[in-house]
């Protein structure tokens, strides 16, 4: 967690009745879905297949970096049996290799693995990489990754091989709130950057791939649709009462009731048979885990200093409301919500 803020008892019973009025009052005068300002760029690390920067007004910034390289997928059986699209007719091969494209995408569902995505974090004042922040944030973020299935999927290149994908994470300032969406937003910047080179050889064969940089593939193609598929994110919520806020600042984070960690990906809108439904929702839920606030953690030592002041607030004890959690999901999943706000605000920042 951030470091804890420095306000008084009375600062923070007065913050706390004011994120609990109807309507609510931010510190930064913000709308309770209402993201901080943030300046973004892409494919800044030129020795990587994808990277990307992003800084939030408060100074907190980021760096990410995607490298992928080719491995032997283990305990792969013997291709000539799996492939099913062309025969021994010339025509038959001719036909394939006009929709070659599409034959590996379709034979790719459902082959990826979880151990083919491999996500670092490095922040200052962590020394070890097996500190315990560091873990947890780090699970989190795959966590995330590969409950969509997307990405898995398309690190497979055919039978028995396979792109390793390593996302290293670079926290470049000392977190002045909770680093989780910060780490989230700019490694979804980085993936939709990404590109991996271009393959030439079928699915059975061993991977060639032509070594032109300006025809090298998307990892998340761009596409004019607004069901393209696009990186999972993962978002901080919390609550006050009954009043739900997004992004919340360190200082917000100090009187929060619950707080939520919530990732979303996106959906394939177009139906089994290709054709486009409706009213299919774009977004879908992937995770949710809850988080102690900070105030939580300090509960105790409040209590017992505040234990004969009535005026004095008092962290909330307890899980969160179903209810809550019900309208935390359906503000961000909804069609116009906030889950579809960021990803197209983020999709500006890379327009392929």
């Amino acid at each position: 967690m951030p470091p804890s803020t420095l306000l008084s008892p009375s600062e923070l019973s007065y913050l706390h009745t004011s994120l609990s009025l109807n309507p609510p009052i931010r510190p930064d005068a913000r709308s309770p879905t209402t993201f901080r300002p943030l300046i973004a760029e892409t494919d800044l690390l030129p020795t990587t297949n994808g990277s990307a920067r992003l800084c939030f007004a408060d100074g907190s910034e980021a760096i990410v970096g995607v490298k992928a390289e080719v491995e032997r997928t283990l305990g792969a059986g013997n291709a000539s049996r799996h492939v099913q699209w062309y025969g021994d007719e010339d025509t038959q091969m001719h036909s394939a290799e006009e929709s070659v494209d599409e034959d590996r995408r379709q034979q790719a569902r459902g082959q990826g693995q979880d151990s083919w995505i491999e996500v670092t974090i490095d922040m200052p004042g962590f020394g070890r990489d097996d500190d315990g922040v560091i873990v947890f944030l780090a699970q989190m973020l795959q966590e995330g990754l590969v409950a969509d299935g997307e990405l898995k999927d398309r690190l497979w290149i055919g039978w028995g091989w396979h792109w390793r994908v390593y996302i290293d994470i670079l926290l470049l300032t000392a977190p002045n709130s909770y680093p989780l969406p910060l780490l989230s937003l700019t490694t979804h910047l980085a993936l939709l950057a990404t590109r991996l080179p271009a393959p030439i050889s079928r699915i059975d064969e061993d991977p060639l791939f032509n070594d032109d940089w300006d025809v090298a593939e998307p990892l998340y193609p761009s596409s004019a649709s607004e069901s393209a598929s696009k990186p999972p994110v993962t978002l901080l919520v919390m609550s006050v009462g009954d009043n739900i806020f997004f992004d919340p600042s360190r200082e917000e984070l100090a009187v929060a009731d619950a707080v939520c960690a919530v990732t979303v990906g996106t959906i394939d809108a177009a139906g089994s048979a290709g054709k486009r439904r409706e009213r299919t929702p774009r977004l879908r839920l992937l995770s949710l885990r809850t988080i102690d606030p900070p105030a939580r953690l300090a509960a105790a030592a409040s209590t017992t200093e505040a234990e004969d002041d009535q005026g004095a607030w008092r962290p909330a004890r307890g899980g969160m409301k179903r209810a809550t959690v019900g309208r935390m999901v359906k503000i961000i999943l909804e069609a116009g919500g906030v889950g579809e706000e960021i990803m197209t605000g983020l999709g500006g920042f890379y327009d392929g």
